[in-house]
């Protein structure tokens, strides 16, 4: 197997514009906040739209909007039961995705705290000051 192309699929530099096009709106729809709190719910198990709609604090309308826009790109599964309709993740990978994400912002934040604070220092590191407090209580 060639370890440039991940998973076995093609990389993006190797996709035509249409499939790329399809890419840019899979990660549209998880630009929104209340999309990402969805999907957060999800992760915890199968959800009733109103349970979804409360948790994100919107209307079941507004809520049912957005998870249909999650279905259409395949990013979780409706199920309807009865009266209600039930969202479940259809494709575990998001949280994998939302995972590096996070992460990688995390670090940004960190880097960017750091270089903008030259006194933040892990507290392990001494300081130059360290040294004359020692000598003053001698």
């Amino acid at each position: 197997m060639d370890d440039t192309k991940g998973q076995g699929g093609p990389t993006l530099q190797d996709l035509p514009a249409a499939a790329l096009a399809q890419v840019a709106e899979y990660f549209q729809a998880l630009a929104e906040p209340t999309r990402l709190r969805a999907i957060s719910l999800l992760r915890l198990g199968e959800r009733r739209v109103g349970e979804i709609a409360e948790h994100c604090g919107c209307t079941q309308a507004n809520m049912s909007r957005h998870l249909a826009l999650l279905s259409k790109q395949g990013i979780v599964l409706r199920v309807s039961r009865g009266t209600s309709a039930y969202y479940s993740i259809a494709d575990p990978a998001i949280h994998v995705l939302c995972e590096v994400v996070c992460a990688s912002i995390g670090c940004r934040v960190a880097r960017t705290a750091a270089d903008r604070d030259p006194f933040i220092r892990p507290p392990s590191e001494p300081s130059q000051f360290d040294a004359i407090t020692v000598s003053r209580r001698s």
